[in-house]
């Protein structure tokens, strides 16, 4: 039996997410605490009383749903007696979920984190003016059948594989002009459906350079530890633990596809049994069973969550 933790990305936000874990535990509380004092903003406020188009807003989800995982392994390491670097063999997280993981693995601080979370999400909504990007998933068909849909969608528009989540859900992301072709083209190649995304900005693709480059920056003025496990890294699909490279495929990840399928299937090849999603939603255990489902997937993000699982995870 060997485990992994994973941790959600954008669009698992919900007003009032980690509320609980606040009011019932103090590590819990004092991750929100420095999670405001790095950003000076009342940012927690925002995570438990919205309004929710404000909680929604890139730069604020992307630390908030960072604050709410890291609340949750506070919690479990300082108040339980878990212990991430014994009991756990990788950490792998979905886009900014990957900064979680590294956060849960020691190789950022939390405030750290927090201020590069805040700065993606400024970074990856500036780069794009508003309605000139879009993403779409599609729903039936997987990674070889979406490349192809996404080459015929974009006559000369960028339009590119952004996530590969599971073998029949694929996200493309571009320019709006040729999300907008995804759904005609797709009817050639078997889509059975072309699903258009609430998001701010078209994630992972190209158009993203402009963000790559400010986390290059501000990624160069970071102190990156060794986590205590090693990271599946979203853009390569395989375990890294060097600082170099864990900067380098963070700046990579901006740009590139997110390989989470992949990720999985590297993680069940390597003995991996059991995932818990740490933080808020259940998407990524979804995710993970729909992708092999031999693997025990459950998700910890309340009070509850961690009553009921912290028994099997102290083994």
């Amino acid at each position: 039996m060997a485990t992994a933790f994973v941790f959600p990305g954008q669009g698992s936000q919900d007003v009032g997410m980690g509320k609980e874990l606040a009011q019932t535990f103090r590590a819990a509380r004092e991750v929100f605490e420095e999670v405001d004092e790095a950003l000076g903003q009342k940012l927690s406020q925002i995570i438990w009383e919205g309004p929710k188009d404000t909680l929604t807003l890139t730069e604020n989800a992307q630390p908030a749903l960072m604050a709410v995982s890291m609340a949750v392994i506070r919690v479990i390491e300082r108040e339980r007696g878990f212990s991430l670097a014994k009991k756990v063999k990788f950490v792998a997280g979905h886009s900014l979920g990957e900064y979680s993981a590294l956060a849960a693995a020691g190789a950022f601080s939390l405030a750290d984190t927090a201020r590069l979370l805040k700065l993606r999400g400024q970074a990856m909504q500036k780069a794009v003016p508003v309605g000139q990007g879009a993403m779409t998933a599609l729903l039936g068909v997987g990674l070889d059948v979406a490349q192809k849909v996404a080459a015929a969608a974009a006559q000369g528009d960028v339009c590119q594989v952004a996530n590969d989540n599971e073998p029949s859900q694929v996200v493309l992301s571009g320019h709006k002009s040729a999300i907008d072709r995804v759904a005609e083209a797709g009817k050639g190649f078997g889509v059975r459906r072309a699903v258009p995304l609430p998001v701010s900005a078209p994630f992972h693709c190209a158009l993203m350079k402009p963000a790559a480059d400010a986390m290059a920056e501000a990624l160069s003025k970071v102190e990156i530890k060794r986590p205590s496990v090693p990271v599946v890294a979203n853009v390569i699909a395989s375990a890294i633990s060097d600082p170099a490279e864990i900067r380098k495929r963070l700046v990579e990840q901006v740009t590139g596809t997110v390989r989470w399928r992949e990720c999985t299937q590297f993680m069940a090849e390597n003995g991996i049994t059991d995932v818990y999603e740490i933080g808020h939603g259940k998407v990524l255990a979804g995710l993970v069973k729909r992708i092999h489902k031999d693997f025990n997937a459950q998700s910890i993000g309340t009070p509850a969550d961690i009553d009921s699982a912290i028994a099997t995870l102290t083994q």
